[in-house]
Order: structure tokens, then C-alpha cells, then sequence
């Protein structure tokens, strides 16, 4: 609740103009029947026609006032749950900009997208429904039963222990329904995981022929689901079906004893339909709170989980005061200083003791077996994760004394997976420059040899499907080293981006490099020998440790590690250049 009301903060004039017009609302609902009851009892009993045109007049304009206190009331309502979903949602977002690898991983890419979208909207709706719905008892009940003990005490006494009733029955329901939709959300998560899993492997799930198996996973998602669903939608045609005999037996019973009441002169006929309404004014706020107290628990354990990552404290944290990164003076742009890490749930390190520097104007390769580190290496230079033992330094400043904006804005990064956001071609390359010209994108575009734009139709214009489906694994991956060329770097790290390409690509992207980036340091991941042969420097990865390092020709004849490499993909005298 505390969360909630943080959010509510800003916005506490809205809240209290809400307020004010729910609470006019339930003024005017509780006032008509009374009214009615005077009409009733003086105007048509003792035949006083002028009364009853003044108390009608008087009825029309409060039902006019109360009418147009429900529609402000719920206009503005809906303002501030529309305002609070967006600012939670920006809240959410913007805390998982500054998440780790290692956190993201800990909530789940499905389940924060269940949490941004459908935990808040779900909290947005909740929210309406407290304001309308259950704000408005206790003022109801409480003068509701105050207004039946001023008609006829005996009355006043049935409606307070049927109001006490149905708080009662809520309270078991609403306990009973906690769990029940804890695990709803719970499922959706799964759902949302599996529904992402298949859409996104469609062509491996094709490729194997595992529709059927899949369809088997889903049909077990949806089903765990559906039947969570059944227990929640039969507690509401319960209550629902419980609070529609509840209602007609009260009715009866005012009735029946009202009018025996009235037949003795202790009450009037028009008193009868006062308690009637009353009854009934009651008892539905009552009901209707309590089918919103029943998936209340559902909102609680949105709000936790939306609390949860808020309150997550991320793995890493800028330094209050930075230490600035000045511009390299000839000493490594970046450099590893026997650096060890070890993933949170590892037995043994992943990399272990390695020490090496990427110099200005110079080429920097790494290549190893599968699973050696290649990888966690620049994760560890993006800070994506932070080291467990020595230090990297960028310009000769340790990079967890510097602000990850700033590190990042000194790095150009292309990922193993090439990947394109929706858009266009000139949207996605400004992701490196947003002040980009169009001669810089074509400049950028010739040196990552992707002239294939050139020969489309709309050019930089053209439409890139999210993920950048539409284009070959080669072009995604060309027009990824286009973006991270945009973006003047100290450093550029090129993590297995040359796979998709062919070897002539390869080779001329390769010899456009030395020109484009000589300003810069670069480092390669690499699997193929022919994309790092030339490098000024090679660092041969083994189980986590550095097994050799030197230039190509030093390596075939030092370390059997990367000779071994080189043989299984080179032939003959190509493995000595």
C-alpha cells in the first residue's frame, strides 16, 4: 500500500477532487430516499399537491447533482489511474535500464513483461474499483443504519446485523481467494515465457517437428491456468448468487415487518420504502465491495511484485563520486589486471588471472574453444557484470569508478547475436549517433560493406522488422558494425561479429577496419582463424586462462593450444600466413 501511495503523491489535489465527488455522490444516493419517504407520508397521505411538486423538484435536482458527481467522479478516477499506471510503468522501465545481466536474470524477461503490462494494468483497474466501490461503504453503512434507527429502531437493528453478515462472509471469501490468485499470476508468467519460447523458435521447433510436443507443453501452461480460473470464477457465482438471495430476503423481511410496524403505528407506509432503499443501497455497496475485496489479493500481489523490482537493488552500482576518464596517452585504452570472475551460482571461475591491454591503433584478438570466456570478457568491459578479482581499467581508471554512462559512451559494442529494432535502417544506425548525418550512416554503411542497402529501394529508409527479421544473418550483422561505427569509441569490440559473413566480406570489412578505426583500440572475438590472422595481438582462451599470446606467427610456433585451432581450420602453409 505504501508503494501505491507513493505514486499517489503528486497527484494529491487530483485524489482529494475524487474524493469530494464520490463522497457527493453517496450524499445524494443516501438522501433520495428520504425524500421519497416525505413525499410519501406528508405530500400524498395528507393530499398536499404542492409539497409533493416541491419535494419532486427537490428529488430532480439532487439526482441531477448526484448524477453529474458519479460521471466527474469517475472521470477523474479513471485520470488518476491512467496517470499512476504510467508513472509505475516508467518507474519499472527505467529501474530495469540499470539492472545487471545477472538481475534480469533473476526476475526473468517474461515475467517483467507480465509485471510491466499486466501486473500494473491489473493494479490501474484495482484502483477504479477501490475509489468507486469501497471508498463509499463505510459513509454508506454507517449512515445508512443511522438514517433505519432514526425511522424504527427494530429496523435499524436488521440492517446492522445483515451488514455484519455479509463483512463477515467477505472476510472468509476474501481469504480464501489470496492464494488462488497468487498463483494466477504465477502461471501467467509461465504462459507468457512458453508463448515467447515458441514464438521466437518457430523455425527450430518446425525444423525438429515438435508442434505436437509444444502443443503438449502449452495445452499443460493454459490448462494449470484454466483451472485457477474455475476455482476464482466459481467464488464469484457464489457471492453472486448468495448476495442476489441476501438482497430479496431483506427485502422481504422489511416488508413483512414493516408493514406489521406500520399496521400498529409505529411507522409510516412511505418509512417502508426509506428502509427499502436503504436496504438495498447498503447491500449492493456492500456486495460490490466485496466482489473487488475478492481479487483485491490479486492487486496485492501485483503491487508486491511491482515493489519487488523496484526495490531490487541492482548487483551494480555507479560510484557516488567519479573518477573522470581522460583520453589514452599512449598507455592501454583498455586493460585487464589479472582479472577473475565467477558467476553468483558457479562452482569455479569462469576466467582466472588474466592479464592483457588493447592499445591505441591497434588490433586485439581473442579466440578459444567454446565455453572458455571469450564471451564474459566483454561483458566484464561493458560492466555488465563486475569482476570478482583484480581490476579493468579503462585509460588507466578502474571501470567501477566510473559512471556506466560514461564507461559506455567511451565503448562501441557489437553483439555475438546481431540485433535490429523495429524501424528503419537510418533509425537503427543513429542508435550509435541520434546527430548522424546521411553521408556519415553511407560513410558507415561502405565501411562494414553492407552495399547491399544501396540497392534498396527506400534506401536508409527502409523498413527493419523487429529483430531486423527481414534481413540475412550476414546484413543484420553488417548493419550492426555499421551502428557501432557511428559512435566515436576509445574502444570497439567486435564479439563474433564477423559469423555470418562470407570470407571475402570477411577479409574487405577486415582491411576497412585498420583505416576506419585507427583512432581507436579494437578487440575481436573471434572462432575463425582467418578473421584475426592479421591482429596485432592474439590471446589464446583456454578453460578460462589465457594459454598463449603473440601475433599469428608466434602462436603456431608457441602454443599448441591455438596451433591445434588453426590446423582443424586452415590448410597447409595458410596456417603460417
Amino acid at each position: 500500500m505504501k508503494l501505491i501511495l507513493k505514486f499517489l503523491k503528486p497527484y494529491r489535489a487530483l485524489t482529494v477532487f475524487v474524493i469530494i465527488a464520490v463522497s457527493l455522490d453517496v450524499a445524494g444516493g443516501l438522501l433520495i430516499p428520504t425524500i421519497t419517504a416525505d413525499i410519501i407520508n406528508y405530500g400524498v397521505g395528507g393530499g398536499n399537491f404542492e409539497y409533493i411538486i416541491r419535494q419532486g423538484l427537490l428529488m430532480a435536482l439532487v439526482s441531477l447533482l448526484t448524477g453529474i458527481s458519479a460521471l466527474v467522479g469517475s472521470s477523474l478516477s479513471a485520470s488518476l489511474s491512467a496517470k499512476l499506471g504510467r508513472d509505475i510503468r516508467n518507474a519499472v522501465y527505467d529501474r530495469s535500464l540499470i539492472f545487471s545481466a545477472s538481475d534480469m536474470e533473476d526476475i526473468g524477461a517474461g515475467s517483467m513483461i507480465t509485471r510491466t503490462l499486466s501486473d500494473i494494468n491489473i493494479i490501474q483497474q484495482s484502483l477504479v474499483m477501490v475509489i468507486q466501490m469501497i471508498l463509499p461503504v463505510p459513509a454508506v453503512c454507517i449512515l445508512g443504519v443511522y438514517m433505519a434507527f432514526r425511522i424504527d429502531r427494530a429496523m435499524g437493528w436488521l440492517l446492522t446485523a445483515v451488514t455484519a453478515l455479509i463483512i463477515c462472509m467477505a472476510y472468509f471469501v476474501i481469504k480464501r481467494a489470496a492464494p488462488l490468485f497468487e498463483r494466477l499470476q504465477k502461471f501467467l508468467d509461465r504462459m507468457n515465457v512458453v508463448i515467447r519460447e515458441n514464438i521466437t523458435g518457430v523455425r527450430v521447433v518446425r525444423a525438429f517437428n515438435k508442434e505436437k510436443y509444444e502443443e503438449k507443453r502449452m495445452r499443460g501452461v493454459f490448462g494449470s491456468y484454466r483451472d485457477v480460473s474455475v476455482k476464482v470464477n466459481r467464488l464469484f457465482a457464489g457471492l453472486e448468487s448468495t448476495a442476489l438471495m441476501v438482497i430479496n430476503l431483506v427485502i422481504v423481511a422489511i416488508l413483512f415487518i414493516g408493514g406489521n410496524r406500520a399496521g400498529m403505528g409505529y411507522m409510516e407506509i412511505g418509512d417502508i420504502t426509506a428502509l427499502s432503499e436503504y436496504a438495498i443501497l447498503i447491500l449492493f455497496y456492500l456486495i460490490m465491495a466485496q466482489m473487488v475485496m475478492i481479487t483485491l489479493p490479486r492487486s496485492l500481489v501485483c503491487v508486491e511484485r511491482i515493489r519487488e523490482v523496484l526495490e531490487k537493488e541492482p548487483e551494480i552500482n555507479d560510484p557516488e563520486t567519479e573518477d573522470e576518464a581522460e583520453d589514452s596517452q599512449g598507455e592501454d585504452v583498455i586493460r585487464f589486471d589479472n582479472v577473475s570472475f565467477r558467476f553468483s551460482d558457479a562452482d569455479e571461475n569462469t576466467l582466472d588471472g588474466i592479464t592483457f591491454g588493447c592499445k591505441k591503433g591497434r588490433t586485439t584478438a581473442i579466440i578459444g574453444s567454446t565455453g572458455s570466456g571469450k564471451s564474459t570478457i566483454t561483458k566484464l568491459a561493458l560492466r555488465f557484470h563486475d569482476v570478482t578479482g583484480g581490476a579493468i581499467l579503462l585509460n588507466g581508471k578502474d571501470i567501477r569508478k566510473l559512471r556506466q554512462e560514461s564507461l559506455r559512451e567511451r565503448i562501441a559494442y557489437v553483439p555475438q547475436k546481431a540485433w535490429l529494432f523495429s524501424g528503419t535502417i537510418a533509425d537503427n544506425l543513429r542508435y550509435g549517433n541520434k546527430n548522424a548525418s546521411e553521408d556519415d550512416m553511407w560513410n558507415a554503411l561502405d565501411t562494414a560493406q553492407a552495399d547491399f542497402v544501396r540497392g534498396l529501394s527506400d534506401g536508409l529508409d527502409a523498413v527493419v522488422a523487429q529483430g531486423g527479421t527481414n534481413f540475412s544473418g550476414g546484413q543484420k550483422q553488417r548493419l550492426s558494425i555499421a551502428r557501432a561505427f557511428m559512435k566515436k569509441s576509445d574502444l570497439y569490440i567486435f564479439d563474433d561479429s564477423f559469423s555470418a559473413l562470407d570470407f571475402k566480406t570477411d577479409a574487405a570489412l577486415r582491411n576497412a577496419l585498420k583505416a576506419k578505426l585507427k583512432d581507436g583500440a579494437v578487440l575481436i572475438i573471434a572462432q575463425r582463424i582467418s578473421t584475426i590472422v592479421n591482429a596485432d595481438n592474439i590471446i589464446v582462451l583456454e578453460n578460462g586462462k589465457i594459454a598463449g599470446m603473440g601475433t599469428h606467427t608466434e602462436l603456431m610456433e608457441s602454443c599448441l593450444v591455438y596451433r591445434d585451432i588453426a590446423r582443424s581450420q586452415m590448410k597447409g602453409d595458410e596456417c603460417f600466413g
